[in-house]
C-alpha cells in the first residue's frame, strides 16, 4: 500500500473540506477548478473554518500548514491517470461544461476509482444498485450522457452530510463548515480499492490540530461502509429540508423549513427513509428524523439549491425529481415530493426565460 495517495478532486468549494482533511493526513491534493480560485488557492492556500472540541469560535485550517501537499488546477491542466483516487465535489449541471466532460472522459479511460460527494449521485453509482431502471432517471439529470464512460464498479458514493459554506465577505479561497458531521462513504466493489478509502479513513481519524494551547481531535471524518444503500441517508435529508427551503415567493432557511412544521418534515423524511428501504436499504444504514432535525436547528441559512434557484440558476441538482421518479418504479407517490418537484421547475423556467 502506497505511503501517500496523490488525489484529484474535481471542484474547490466543498471539494476544499475533503482536500484540507486529506493534506492534512499527509496526502497530495489536486482541486480542479475555476482560473480565480486556482490563484488564490495557489497563493494563499485552502483555508476551512470548522468548530473543535474545547475551542470557543472556530479554528482555521490553513493548506499551506500542512504535512501534505495541497494545489489548484484547472480542468484543461491534469491528467487523471497521474492519481490514485477522483473525489466529484462540482454540483452536477457543472460537469456538461465542455472541459470538465472532458477531464470526466479522461478519468474513465485512465479507469481511477471515483467518488463522489455530490448531493446528486452519479448515475453511475446508481447503476450499482440491483433493481434501477437507471435510463427512467436520465431526465432528472442536466446532461446524463456525461456519466456514460465511466465504471460503475470504479465509483462509489459519500453521503454528505457536513455542510459547509463560503462566508459572502471572504475571499473565495475560505469555506466555513456550519455542520461538521462525518462523510459515510460506500465500499467499492473490488477490495483493493476500498482498501485505499479504509486508508484514508484511519490517516483522517488520527489527525490532531494544533491550538496553541495543546491538540485537538477535529470533526469531519471519512467513514466507510459496507452497504451500498448508506450514502443514500441524505436524500431524506435533503427532501425534508434542503429542497423544502424552496417557496413559491422566496428562500427559507433550511432550519425554518425543517422546524415551522415538524409533523410534516417527519413525514417527508420517513417517506423518502421507506423508499431507500423498499430498494434494499437496512433502517439501520440511515439516519434517524430526531437526530436530523436536531442537526437542522444550527442550519441557519437557505440551502445551496434554494440560494442558486434564488440568484437565477438556469439548472440546479434535481434530487427531488430523482427521489419522485425512483419512488414511481417502486409504486410509491408523495403529495409533498410531487408539490416540490413543481415547485422547483416553476423556478427553473422563469430563470431559463430571463437569461
Amino acid at each position: 500500500m502506497a505511503d501517500t495517495y496523490k488525489i484529484l478532486i474535481l471542484g474547490a468549494s466543498y471539494g476544499s473540506l475533503l482536500g484540507v482533511k486529506l493534506a492534512m493526513a499527509g496526502h497530495t491534493v489536486k482541486l480542479v477548478c475555476l482560473p480565480e480560485e486556482v490563484k488564490l488557492i495557489n497563493e494563499e492556500g485552502a483555508r476551512v473554518r470548522m468548530p473543535a472540541k474545547g475551542v470557543d469560535g472556530l479554528v482555521e485550517l490553513n493548506s499551506q500548514k500542512m504535512p501534505g501537499q495541497l494545489s489548484a488546477a484547472g480542468p484543461g491542466d491534469v491528467d487523471p491517470a497521474d492519481y490514485d483516487l477522483v473525489g466529484m465535489a462540482m454540483q452536477e449541471p457543472q460537469y456538461r461544461a465542455p472541459e470538465v466532460r472532458e477531464l470526466l472522459d479522461a478519468v474513465a479511460a485512465a479507469k481511477v476509482p471515483c467518488m463522489s460527494i455530490m448531493n446528486m449521485p452519479p448515475l453511475t453509482y446508481l447503476r450499482r444498485i440491483p433493481g434501477i431502471d437507471t435510463d427512467a432517471l436520465k431526465s432528472s439529470y442536466t446532461d446524463p450522457s456525461v456519466w456514460d464512460n465511466l465504471d460503475p464498479s470504479l465509483m462509489t458514493l459519500c453521503s454528505p452530510d457536513p455542510q459547509a459554506f463560503r462566508p459572502p465577505d471572504e475571499k473565495i479561497n475560505v469555506l466555513q463548515v456550519g455542520l461538521p458531521t462525518n462523510f459515510k462513504v460506500a465500499r467499492f466493489d473490488s477490495d483493493e480499492h476500498t482498501a485505499v478509502l479504509r486508508r484514508l479513513e484511519t490517516d483522517i481519524q488520527a489527525i490532531r490540530f494544533d491550538t496553541g494551547n495543546g491538540e485537538v481531535e477535529l470533526p469531519v471524518k471519512l467513514r466507510v461502509h459496507d452497504s451500498i444503500f448508506v450514502p443514500l441517508a441524505k436524500w431524506s435529508m435533503l427532501m425534508a429540508g434542503n429542497y423544502r427551503c424552496i417557496q413559491k415567493d422566496g428562500m427559507r432557511s433550511i432550519k425554518e423549513a425543517v422546524h415551522s412544521d415538524i409533523e410534516a418534515s417527519r413525514a417527508a423524511y420517513e417517506w423518502v427513509v421507506q423508499l431507500c428501504v423498499s430498494m434494499g436499504a437496512d433502517e439501520n444504514d440511515l439516519v434517524p428524523f430526531d437526530k436530523y432535525a436536531n442537526a437542522a436547528l444550527s442550519l441557519v441559512n437557505p440551502s445551496s439549491a434554494a440560494r442558486a434557484l434564488a440568484n437565477g440558476a438556469p439548472n440546479i441538482e434535481r434530487v427531488d425529481r430523482l427521489v419522485q421518479t425512483l419512488a414511481a418504479q417502486n409504486g410509491m407517490q408523495s403529495d409533498a415530493v410531487d408539490e416540490t418537484v413543481v415547485l422547483v421547475d416553476g423556478w427553473l423556467e422563469a430563470n431559463r426565460r430571463k437569461a
